[in-house]
């Protein structure tokens, strides 16, 4: 066994282990992406540097070589940080002997989350790595590196992971893990035999030495109950066991912290009279807006929770930061899922502390324990001490002495921290009253178990306490009013007017509303934008703008309901298999529910934003649902927005071009009349409040 940390090394040793491969391979991952490259820096195989022309090329040369790639069958969600080839069945599946397949056998709202690499059944990879683009990077984790940029060439931060690599009876048994997830997601046997244990042959990597050998490797899995299996949870037992057992310390490096399971066990430790220090290493923000209002706000509300339940100021959350040429720069993205406890328990692989990963998507870590023996329980501090010691800008001996000499994990980084420009910061995530106040709870954003539609629609509706919600709508409606009057003020006070010319511009748009042929133009272009994802309510805002609120507002409402034909007619015509590729397996019972539900169900989606527009369409075409249904029901929930939104539009442009106080008041009134009519309809379509002493809704409809 040994250990692999950072882009360089993990990549390097792939490359390595599949150019040894004989047999088979298998590439199991949350993304696989033809275009990453392993090894940037170049390599001397003589193999090409793109992964996919990289693993065409080891089957053209070896006959006797089978691949097989796993990756998960994501959903639109993601389609915009995910190689488009595979959605469409393209690149993978166009080679022989490399069989790609997209992973959806899954429960509503899982993924398949497993990290492993398996070469010829001897040779191993588990770990917190896809081979996907933006994750390859060094340990010094340079503020610039010229090598770190994607396919398009667009650099991208610093990035910080961990993986093992493993040979022998655990790397067999993970090639025999490999071959049931490949039949449970593709309903055949893969094509490659269980090699023989007894082969001379190795696929290790020559350059890499092993950091243990005999010693005993646990696989430690999570997968969901789904279609009669019962699921396992051993990654969940596994942490709680061993939080259970901790001692003196509890080492952490993860990329989410916001299961509710393990903050249980761990303010049960820190509220202890002997509680063990806790260290978790973390990145300072999740990965853009959505993840920083979701699973960032649940990460923050844990953390409250620990720092409440830590009376003996046992706990800190760090951040590692890079060193930048004028002193430290922001923090590194941690992507790794270590758990060191002691010096005598160490667990590392693709499983997150949060909830789905103990118990909702498929994960795999290995664990080792030292069981007295002195040379595993040096290799387990040892990692500790190489993942500290990449983080403080110092050496392993150094984070060794600095622990043993100031009494503990804490005050070993502060006194290490101190004067270094890259160090660990810790840091308090802050939670927003308001934001908390919204944001649902974890069964909606970190479910335990596969996501009920209903009670899904339940949770992301406005709850009695939200209301605080209401107070800065207004706020920013008073806001926007400002706005509007300052700008208003500028456009006759300073030269920003003549500099626009508004007057030409409306003109020109005025142009626009005397060809006839633009009465057929808009409908189309209303289904064409459908097709790419444009949000309808852009096309009607423009729609109003080129010919006026009542005229524009009837010639937006036509080309919707000719983009939301034109969307079911084709999800009718690809029909639910299809559609289930594009869209996911999840949304299967949610369109079982829209087709049992009708015209009712209908109007709920278009009134309320729970799914895009075009994506209703193509789901509406592809369930059951009648045609009558479907467009009854979106032209009575289009109504109502395409009202507010034509007369939002006809009064802003009036007041843009007229910005006297009368029309500037008007503006306002009715701004005021769609924020109230916006929180009466929520409310009013929202479930009664009767919850069960779980919080769960009791009045929801079957």
């Amino acid at each position: 066994m040994a250990f692999l940390v950072d882009g360089e090394e993990y990549f390097g040793a792939v490359r390595s282990a599949l150019a040894n491969a004989r047999h088979s391979f298998f590439i199991l991952g949350w993304d696989v992406d033809r275009r990453m490259l392993l090894t940037p820096q170049g390599s001397d195989d003589g193999l090409p540097d793109e992964l996919g022309d990289f693993l065409d090329a080891l089957v053209d040369r070896n006959r006797q070589l089978r691949g097989f790639i796993l990756a998960w069958d994501y959903s639109m969600l993601y389609a915009f940080e995910r190689e488009w080839q595979p959605l469409f069945g393209l690149g993978w599946k166009m080679r022989p002997r490399l069989e790609f397949h997209a992973d959806d056998r899954h429960p509503l709202g899982a993924s398949h989350h497993q990290k492993i690499i398996v070469v010829d059944d001897q040779v191993a990879f588990v770990g917190g790595f896809d081979l996907a683009e933006s994750r390859w990077d060094t340990s010094e984790h340079l503020a610039e590196n010229p090598l770190r940029v994607n396919s398009s060439g667009r650099p991208y931060g610093p990035f910080h992971d961990v993986a093992a690599i493993v040979e022998g009876p655990c790397a067999r048994a993970l090639g025999e893990l490999c071959r049931d997830r490949w039949q449970r997601a593709t309903g055949s046997q893969p094509r490659a035999r269980l090699r023989p244990a007894t082969t001379t042959f190795s696929a290790w990597p020559g350059s890499l030495a092993h950091t243990l050998e005999d010693v005993d490797v646990a696989i430690a899995r999570t997968e969901p109950a789904f279609n009669g299996d019962p699921g396992v949870d051993e990654v969940r037992q596994l942490h709680l066991d061993a939080i259970e057992a901790a001692r003196e310390s509890i080492f952490a490096e993860n990329q989410y912290f916001t299961s509710a399971l393990i903050a249980d066990a761990l303010a049960l430790r820190l509220a202890g009279a002997s509680a063990p220090q806790l260290a978790v290493i973390a990145p300072a923000e999740q990965s853009g807006w959505l993840e920083s209002s979701t699973m960032g706000v649940l990460r923050a509300r844990m953390h409250r929770r620990l720092r409440t339940a830590d009376t003996s100021d046992r706990y800190r959350m760090y951040c590692p930061t890079y060193e930048c040429a004028d002193g430290p720069g922001p923090c590194i993205n941690v992507h790794s899922k270590v758990l060191v406890i002691d010096d005598v328990f160490l667990t590392v692989g693709s499983a997150n502390l949060s909830n789905r990963s103990m118990s909702l998507d498929t994960e795999c870590n290995l664990a080792v324990e030292s069981a007295g023996r002195a040379d595993v329980r040096s290799a387990i501090a040892g990692l500790r001490d190489r993942l500290l010691a990449e983080h403080l800008g110092t050496n392993d001996q150094a984070v060794r002495t600095a622990i043993a000499s100031e009494g503990g994990l804490h005050e070993a980084i502060h006194a290490l921290s101190n004067a270094q420009r890259r160090g660990l910061k810790a840091i308090d995530p802050a939670l927003d009253p308001t934001v908390d106040a919204v944001v649902p709870n974890h069964d909606v954003l970190d479910p335990e178990r596969p996501l009920d539609p209903d009670v899904l629609v339940t949770e992301l509706l406005p709850a009695p306490q939200s209301r605080i919600r209401l107070r800065w709508r207004v706020l920013a409606i008073l806001l926007l009013v400002v706005l509007i009057a300052g700008l208003a003020f500028a456009w006759r006070a300073t030269g920003l007017g003549g500099a626009l010319d508004l007057e030409a511009i409306f003109a020109r748009i005025a142009t626009l509303r005397g060809e006839a042929w633009m009465l057929l133009a808009v409908p189309a272009l209303f289904v064409l934008a459908g097709f790419v994802l444009v949000p309808v309510t852009l096309l009607i805002a423009l729609t109003v703008a080129v010919y006026g609120g009542l005229y524009g507002g009837a010639l937006a409402f036509a080309g919707a309901m000719a983009s939301a034909a034109a969307g079911y007619a084709l999800g009718r015509s690809l029909g639910r298999d299809v559609v289930r590729r594009y869209a996911g397996r999840r949304l299967n019972v949610l369109s079982r529910r829209l087709a049992k539900r009708g015209l009712l169900a209908v109007l709920l989606v278009r009134v309320l934003p729970i799914a895009p527009f075009a994506v209703v369409n193509v789901v509406g075409g592809a369930t059951h649902l009648g045609w009558r249904d479907f467009l009854l029901g979106t032209a009575l929930g289009l109504l109502p927005g395409l009202v507010m939104t034509s007369a939002f539009i006809d009064r802003a442009i009036a007041a843009v071009r007229t910005p006297d106080p009368g029309s500037i008041a008007l503006l306002a009134l009715l701004l005021l009349t769609i924020a109230v009519a916006v929180v009466t309809m929520q409310r009013k379509l929202r479930p009664d409040a009767g919850c069960d002493p779980a919080g769960r809704s009791q009045n929801v409809p079957d």
